[in-house]
């Protein structure tokens, strides 16, 4: 899933970042996230803090969470109308 729409920079790409050992402030430097319009860093830090080595279930916590989202349904509504 695409996290950051101003840099492209899916889920997978800073789960990889994490995984080789990088905090939000590193993967925000090399991928450019939340660094043009800022509307994606939540989910973004949500993405690094569920990566983690003690929360390796990050995949299914995400797509409850971002469902759930005011993000989401706000974007929901605008497809919509």
């Amino acid at each position: 899933m695409i996290v950051c729409v101003c840099h492209r920079v899916s889920d997978r790409d800073i789960a990889r970042h994490v995984r080789a050992g990088m905090g939000f402030d590193d993967i925000q430097f090399e991928l450019g996230v939340a660094t043009q319009c800022g509307r994606c860093e939540g989910c973004a830090r949500d993405v690094v803090a569920q990566c983690s080595a003690t929360n390796p279930v990050a995949a299914i916590q995400l797509a409850s969470a971002i469902t759930e989202s005011r993000a989401w349904n706000s974007s929901q509504v605008s497809a919509q109308a």
